[in-house]
């Protein structure tokens, strides 16, 4: 089967001078009622992507129609929006993932539409091979950059964030930084939360290496760059690597080792969301010796209750178990929202 991804793109431009407030600009503001103005006109490029797929004796064509658009100054801040609604699905990656990272995304955006939220696919200065010489810092304040401008300039009455795999870490970080639009967060899904520790730990190289990024750390050298061995997907810095690799290292979230205590004291700020955890259950990326059943128990009750979705022989991304993954997104989201959310701000 060959896959064949065309794109054309337009340049548009604001229809007139009319701006808009959210009801998140208007707290901000000191207004005490949302505005009722028409939707704001995204200055930005619009773009629709066809993907083609043939085989056997049919073929069959999708499309997806939206908005790419710049919420940051960073060349890398750009983000894809498909649908126009006021409530938007933000789906961030795990490492090397950028747009359409996973193959439940096309029919997620669908059935998102069709129950009027759009969905966002942000790339951060991590996406593709940059999660390397990044943070999760870092991607915290990316995301609070790109929520702001869906408040500011898409009207958002609140996102949902979707992570998939590290991403997973960058919305659990996210929400324990308190930044200014953390609150427009309406609810959380963790798509295959896993140990990036765990899993890198299978690899012969990793005990030496980690030696070296704390040696590394310890010499003031923490944002310099490690051997090629270190990571053979991306360039990576003594701090990203331990923050991977490193018992209770930044990134270290999801282990099957830690003691309630240690995920309590990494998840439990998370108790005040709503919180949908989807494991896959022949998850590539969790060794063999680790309980899953036992271990999505674990992160649940750490998370404050979390909700639970266990697919059975799915892979890490789902690929084989699409429309599984994209029923249970959208029961949670029709569900918590739109009429189901509490107001963040009362």
């Amino acid at each position: 089967m060959e896959t064949a991804l065309a794109a054309t793109a337009a340049t548009s431009s604001p229809t007139g001078s009319t701006t808009t407030s959210s009801w998140f600009s208007g707290i901000v503001r000191g207004r005490s009622s949302k505005s009722v103005s028409a939707p704001p006109t995204v200055a930005s490029g619009s773009i629709v992507a066809s993907l083609s797929e043939s085989g056997g004796s049919g073929s069959r064509k999708k499309q997806l129609k939206g908005a790419l658009f710049k919420y940051g100054s960073q060349p890398a801040q750009v983000a894809f929006k498909t649908g126009d609604f006021s409530q938007q699905v933000v789906f961030l990656g795990g490492l090397t993932d950028g747009l359409l990272a996973t193959e439940y995304i096309e029919p997620l955006s669908i059935a998102l539409e069709n129950n009027n939220w759009s969905l966002v696919q942000p790339l951060l200065s991590s996406s593709y091979i940059g999660y390397g010489t990044s943070s999760l810092e870092q991607d915290a304040l990316e995301i609070d950059q790109l929520i702001s401008y869906l408040i500011n300039n898409e009207n958002s009455e609140g996102v949902v964030l979707l992570g998939h795999s590290t991403g997973c870490q960058d919305i659990v970080h996210y929400m324990k930084t308190n930044l200014a639009c953390s609150k427009a967060v309406r609810g959380v899904i963790l798509q295959a939360p896993v140990s990036d520790r765990e899993y890198r730990a299978t690899l012969l190289e990793t005990p030496t290496m980690i030696d070296l990024a704390a040696k590394m750390i310890s010499d003031g050298k923490r944002n310099e760059l490690m051997p090629r061995e270190a990571d053979n997907c991306a360039p990576i810095t003594a701090y990203r690597y331990h923050s991977l690799c490193a018992y209770m290292g930044d990134d270290d979230m999801f282990s099957s080792d830690l003691s309630e205590d240690q995920l309590r004291q990494r998840l439990g700020h998370m108790a005040s969301t709503p919180c949908q955890v989807i494991f896959s259950m022949a998850d590539e990326y969790v060794p063999e010796y680790v309980d899953k059943k036992a271990l999505v128990d674990r992160l649940c009750r750490a998370l404050g209750g979390a909700e639970k979705v266990e697919i059975e022989w799915g892979n890490h991304s789902l690929s084989n178990r699409v429309q599984e993954a994209v029923l249970a997104i959208i029961d949670f989201v029709k569900r918590e929202g739109p009429k189901g959310w509490d107001d963040p701000w009362s």
